[in-house]
C-alpha cells in the first residue's frame, strides 16, 4: 500500500511533465510490486534458510557455512583472470598440490574466462559458458580483473561488469573480509605499532543489492542537461539475510557486531538499522551489537581499530570499509576474502586488484589468492585442518624473511623474493608434512 502511495504521489507530482526519469522509477516500482520472490533464492544451509525465522528458544538460524559436506574429490573452477592473476594462480595451485599430496584428497580444477581476458576472447566479460561452468563446481577460486587495456571499453564490456554478473548470476550475496595484522608485518602498515597490533576486523559486506544494483539508473538528457542517477534500494529479506551471515560470523568471533549505515540522512540505511537490531537481538542475544555512521566508522578505523570485531554493512559502504580495514595490515597483497550465497558453490579472492604495471615481471605477491584458497577449504568445502596448514605455511614463510615487493620494508634485514619463489616456500612448507 505504501509504494501505492509513493507511486500516485510520485504521478501527482510529475502530471505536468513527467520525465524519462520519474517514469523509469514508477516501471521500477511497479515491478517489485509484481515481484514477491525477487529478493530470495534457495537456501544453502543444510539445516535452516537464512529467510525463515528461527524456532522458539534458539539464538541462531544460520548452520555451517560450507557449501558441500567433506569429501575425497571436489571440482573446482579456477579464474585466472587479468594482469598478475595467471602468475598468483599458478603458484596457488602449486600450493594446493603440495597439500592434497599430503593430506590425501583431490581437487579436480578447471579453468574458466573472467574479465578481460574474457572479453578478448569471446567479446563477453562473464560469459554463459563460465558461469555454467562455476554453478556445476564445489568452489570457485578467482585471482583478479581488471586493466588499463579495458577501461575506456562500453560498460557493458568491461571487467568489472563480469565481476557484478558473477555475483548476481551466482547470489553471492554475503562478502566476507578478514584483516588481521601479522606479527611479522606490522611495520609494513603506515600507521603506528601500538594502532594496529593486535588487529584482526572482519568485515561483512552485502554485496547484490543497494546503488551497485538499484534499478533505475543511467544517463539521460533532461531540458537538454544530462543527468546520471542511481537508485539505493534494499529489501527487509535482503537485509535478513546478511545480518543473520553477521551475526553468525560474530558470535564465532570476539562477540560483538557493529552495524554501519547512513540512518540520521537515508530511509533505506533506517531500514537496515531495524531490520539488523531486529534479527541480532532477538536471533543472537550474545552478540554485542552497535550502530555507527558511515563516516565516523571510517575515521575510527583509523583512529582506533582495535574497537572493532566483526562489521557489517552495505554493499557501497563496505566497498569502501573494507579497502580501508585492508591498508591496517599494509598491503592489499595479504588480504583474502570470501563471497558466499545461499546455495551453490562461493567465488573467493584476493582483496587486491590485477596490477597490470606489474605484470609478467615475477613481482606480485600470491600470499593473498593463497590465503583465500585456505578460505575456500574453510568455508565451502568443510576440510578446516587443511585451512590451517595453509594459513600456518604463510606464517612460515614470513617468519623465514622471506618477502615480495609490496611487503618488503627498507632495513628489514629480509629476502626480497618473487611471485615463483614465494609460491616455491609455501608449496615446499606444505609438503614437509611438519608442525609450522
Amino acid at each position: 500500500l505504501t509504494l501505492v502511495t509513493w507511486i500516485f504521489a510520485l504521478l501527482s507530482s510529475s502530471v505536468r511533465q513527467p520525465n524519462i526519469i520519474t517514469m523509469k522509477f514508477i516501471t521500477a516500482s511497479l515491478c517489485l510490486l509484481g515481484t514477491t520472490s525477487a529478493f530470495t533464492t534457495p537456501s544453502r544451509y543444510a539445516s535452516s534458510t537464512l529467510l525463515s525465522p528461527p524456532s522458539a528458544g534458539t539464538t541462531t538460524a544460520v548452520a555451517p557455512l560450507a557449501a558441500v559436506s567433506k569429501k575425497d574429490t571436489y571440482q573446482i573452477t579456477l579464474l585466472p583472470g587479468d594482469g598478475i592473476g595467471p602468475e598468483i594462480m599458478t603458484a596457488t595451485k602449486q600450493v594446493l598440490a603440495s597439500l592434497q599430496s599430503r593430506c590425501g584428497f583431490t581437487l579436480e580444477m578447471t579453468e574458466a574466462l573472467i574479465g578481460g581476458a574474457a572479453i578478448d576472447a569471446v567479446n563477453d566479460p562473464f560469459p554463459d559458458e563460465s558461469l555454467q561452468q562455476c554453478l556445476k563446481s564445489d568452489s570457485v577460486l578467482l585471482s583478479c580483473i581488471g586493466g588499463y587495456k579495458w577501461d575506456s571499453n562500453p560498460r557493458e564490456l568491461r571487467p568489472e561488469s563480469g565481476l557484478l554478473k558473477m555475483r548476481k548470476s551466482m547470489g553471492l550475496f554475503a562478502n566476507l573480509r578478514p584483516a588481521k595484522v601479522l606479527d611479522q608485518l606490522i611495520d609494513a602498515s603506515t600507521l603506528k605499532r601500538e594502532v594496529v597490533e593486535g588487529v584482526d576486523v572482519m568485515v561483512v559486506r552485502e554485496l547484490t543489492g543497494d546503488v551497485y544494483f538499484g534499478a533505475p539508473k543511467g544517463i539521460d538528457v533532461v531540458d537538454g542537461k544530462r543527468i546520471g542517477y542511481n537508485n539505493m534500494i534494499y529489501s527487509e529479506d535482503e537485509i535478513v539475510r546478511i545480518a543473520r551471515v553477521a551475526g553468525d560470523v560474530a558470535s564465532k568471533r570476539g562477540g560483538k557486531l557493529c552495524s554501519v549505515d547512513k540512518a540520521n540522512v537515508l530511509d533505506v540505511s533506517q531500514l537496515w538499522r531495524d531490520v539488523t537490531t531486529d534479527i541480532i537481538t532477538k536471533e543472537f542475544p550474545d552478540v554485542e551489537l552497535s550502530h555507527m555512521y558511515v563516516d565516523n566508522a571510517a575515521m575510527q578505523l583509523i583512529r582506533w581499530p582495535k574497537q572493532f570485531d566483526t562489521m557489517v554493512t552495505g554493499n557501497i559502504f563496505g566497498d569502501i570499509l573494507s579497502d580501508e580495514a585492508s591498508m591496517l595490515v599494509g598491503s592489499l597483497g595479504m588480504l583474502p576474502s570470501a563471497s558466499i550465497g545461499e546455495s551453490g558453490p562461493g567465488v573467493f579472492e584476493p582483496c587486491h586488484g590485477s596490477a597490470p604495471d606489474i605484470a609478467g615481471e615475477d613481482k606480485a605477491n600470491p600470499l593473498a589468492l593463497i590465503l583465500s584458497a585456505a578460505m575456500m577449504l574453510r568455508y565451502d568445502l568443510d576440510r578446516a585442518e587443511e585451512a590451517d596448514i595453509l594459513e600456518r605455511a604463510v606464517e612460515a614463510v614470513l617468519d623465514q624473511g622471506l618477502r615480495t615487493a609490496d611487503i618488503k620494508q627498507e632495513g628489514d634485514n629480509c629476502k626480497l623474493v618473487g611471485c615463483i619463489e614465494m609460491g616455491k616456500a609455501v608449496a615446499d612448507i606444505v609438503a614437509a608434512a611438519v608442525e609450522v
